[in-house]
């Protein structure tokens, strides 16, 4: 299939112009989870696109946004491919920071900034694109494509995992690929095989029914702030341990192969450490740098909240105080046993402890030697003449676990934007490089997946 890839490349490097000026349009439509704005003219918009491509879509209604799904067959016995991606951003603020306005898209400096350029609107919508040079130029799509595009990934995708098992007749696939993230720290492009997981609580202690003078009540009304300095003091120790007893016990090491690609990373130490202005990693010391972002769950204070912070003193004792954390989880981990863990732990060592158990996400993980893992490398490497990076797992989380825990088929993640697109950020960026080159990999590996025939 090289003559029909070269043809897709070419009609898209014509229509490069174009490309660019299509998301720019889509980048003007705020779609916001968090508060509702602009959600549904997304979504409809998205559906028009597929509509056009000549896919079969539906707008399915969920308790939260709606989820955009698309579907068309492609040659009898070829992979059956679901691309997944989400139309909602976070929000812009702070707005005073961002150089030009969030949803006025530019480029500058070889990028085009604007909320969602990178996360994920930019990203996703390459892959949509290259849907459609792959139809233009060829005719057909050699591999069957559904496609999903979520409206509450910002917010912690709470409905997706029921979506899923909900509507398992359309999402009959093989292998799903998000395109989704930065690549790595020096540029190089990504195969990524798992995300760590993710569960956030609440820690909350209260002491008098009001706050009181520190002078006249120190010493006999109990200080929240302490109550809780003293609980957290026992889920973590100075070496950096987590010391939550059951927690790590699921906890698996890398395997060989892991090992082998987490070798052949470039080392992003001195970048991280300079870029962040750090002398020292978090503890423990010992381990190595990928190392910590994918074999390893950590505990992360998020906030902590009390008493006065505003300027000069206040000699008060506060009457309450509250914790945020979060803690990334690893395979074989679950949220619920986490959650267990960290409740019956804290029972035991502070049960004057409020223990606020939140949202979460499962960890996710696909095996480094995956029938499908050599032609979505292959594909990347076609597109753009360089190997790309197999990485284990990323650090941060997606809801790659309802692919591979709730459908059971394998689940990549192949990312497009800059390593410095600054999502969640102001100033969100992606390089128009990168854009377009994104679209060229979706097409590549789309082809490739197709010579690699479905596997059994």
């Amino acid at each position: 299939m090289s003559g029909q890839l070269d043809s897709v490349l070419a009609h898209i490097e014509e229509r490069r112009e174009q490309a660019i000026e299509r998301l720019f349009a889509y980048l003007r439509m705020p779609s916001i989870s968090a508060e509702g704005v602009g959600m549904r003219e997304n979504a409809t918009f998205l559906l028009g696109q597929l509509t056009s491509m000549e896919f079969e879509t539906r707008l399915i209604e969920t308790v939260g946004w709606p989820m955009v799904w698309g579907h068309r067959p492609g040659p009898v016995g070829s992979p059956r491919l679901l691309l997944y991606g989400h139309y909602d951003v976070q929000p812009p603020d702070p707005i005073d920071a961002w150089i030009s306005p969030p949803f006025e898209p530019e480029i500058r400096d070889g990028r085009i900034w604007a909320r969602g350029a990178g996360d994920n609107k930019g990203q996703h919508f390459a892959n949509l694109l290259a849907l459609e040079a792959v139809i233009a130029a060829t005719g057909n799509l050699p591999c069957s494509v559904t496609v999903l595009l979520e409206g509450e990934e910002e917010v912690g995708s709470p409905h997706i995992a029921d979506f899923v098992r909900d509507h398992c007749d359309l999402l009959d696939v093989d292998l799903v690929i998000t395109s989704d993230g930065p690549v790595h720290d020096s540029g190089r492009w990504t195969v990524e095989f798992g995300v760590r997981g993710v569960v956030s609580f609440e820690l909350r202690a209260t002491g008098a029914n009001h706050d009181v003078h520190s002078g006249n009540f120190g010493g006999i009304v109990p200080n929240p702030i302490w109550t809780l300095v003293h609980a957290l003091a026992t889920v973590k120790d100075p070496e950096g341990q987590i010391t939550i007893p059951g927690l790590l016990d699921a906890v698996q090491p890398p395997t060989d192969l892991e090992l082998a690609a987490i070798g052949a990373m470039p080392d992003g130490t001195v970048t991280v450490m300079e870029d962040l202005g750090l002398t020292e990693l978090d503890h423990p010391l010992g381990r190595g740098f990928y190392e910590r972002l994918m074999a390893w769950p950590t505990l992360t204070i998020n906030g902590f909240h009390g008493g006065y912070g505003g300027p000069g003193s206040k000699t008060v004792l506060p009457s309450s105080a509250f914790v945020k954390c979060d803690v990334r989880l690893v395979p074989n981990m679950t949220v619920a046993g986490t959650l267990e863990a960290i409740r019956a732990h804290l029972a035991h060592h502070a049960p004057g402890v409020e223990f606020i158990p939140g949202g979460g996400m499962e960890p996710s993980k696909t095996p480094l030697d995956s029938p499908y893992a050599e032609p979505i490398a292959r594909g990347i490497e076609l597109a753009t003449g360089e190997t790309p990076l197999r990485v284990p797992a990323m650090g941060g989380s997606l809801p790659e676990y309802v692919w591979t825990q709730i459908l059971g088929v394998p689940a990549f993640v192949v990312p497009y934007a800059n390593h410095d697109e600054q999502n969640h950020a102001p100033n969100e960026n992606i390089e128009v490089e990168r854009f377009v080159t994104g679209i060229k990999i979706g097409a590549a590996v789309l082809i490739q997946l197709a010579e690699q025939r479905k596997v059994v």
